[in-house]
């Protein structure tokens, strides 16, 4: 089996003086996304519940750290409140975290489906509100947004997923959240889009991959191949940046050609 792995190319200081923290960043997505703003030129925060992988990864890039528990929710506020007070402000949130968990929709127990809201939805909403209210106290900047928010959805959230019930409804909440902050925010000067992965080749989904599974999604996709981190990461990136400014509500597919709207 043959996978495309892209790193993507940083652009040197376009993130420079921003403030992000990152939730679910100690590996996949979330570490992409932290490992490329950081090498943009932005101070990260990355908040996971891997203690020994997020410190590992802080070490490794310059990030920092802070240990949380995404489904207590005071705690997930707790650590949102000292991630910003260590750096001063925040500029970008990046909801990144979540879980992912098969099973068939007539099997899916009440706490399998709270749980999997809880994480992908409800600690975002959490660590949303707390994010804005220090964006929206903050100085104006001599940019045109006060800050930006990013969340990650899914494909599963437009298309469904059979086993994935609560999974994909879970992220279809997120795509709605997003809208709706898009909309209240936006008279304070913040920006909220959300990203719709495809299948990407993470740590998450390992357990439940094959290499038959790779073969065939990558048929799904004109470009032959799956996603690697970095290819969401490179559109994280674009959206924490200024050239980003005028763009908000938005559900963008990361997917290789697999959703094309």
């Amino acid at each position: 089996m043959t996978t495309v792995q892209t790193t993507g190319t940083a652009i040197p200081n376009r993130l420079l003086g921003k403030r992000i923290v990152v939730t679910g960043g100690a590996r996949g997505i979330g570490a992409s996304i932290a490992r490329r703003s950081a090498a943009e030129g932005a101070e990260v925060v990355i908040l996971d519940r891997l203690v020994d992988e997020g410190a590992a990864f802080a070490d490794e890039t310059g990030c920092r750290f802070a240990p949380v528990d995404l489904t207590d929710h005071v705690g997930t506020a707790e650590a949102m409140g000292s991630a910003i007070a260590e750096l001063g402000g925040v500029d970008v949130l990046v909801n990144n975290a979540g879980i992912l968990r098969f099973s068939p929709l007539l099997d899916i127990s009440v706490e399998e489906w709270e749980t999997t809201f809880t994480i992908n939805t409800t600690a975002m909403l959490v660590t949303t509100q707390i994010a804005a209210r220090a964006m929206i106290a903050g100085p104006d900047p001599a940019g045109p947004r006060r800050g930006t928010i990013i969340n990650l959805a899914s494909m599963a959230g437009k298309t469904g997923g059979a086993g994935q019930g609560h999974y994909a409804a879970s992220k279809a909440a997120v795509i709605a959240l997003t809208r709706v902050t898009a909309l209240e925010l936006g008279p304070s000067g913040i920006t909220a889009n959300c990203l719709c992965p495809g299948y990407v080749l993470t740590e998450m989904g390992a357990a439940t991959r094959t290499e038959e599974d790779v073969a065939l999604w990558s048929t799904y996709s004109p470009l032959g191949r799956l996603a690697d981190p970095a290819d969401v990461a490179g559109v994280a990136t674009f959206l924490a940046s200024d050239d980003a400014a005028y763009m908000t509500g938005q559900a963008l597919n990361v997917t290789g050609g697999m959703i094309m709207h």
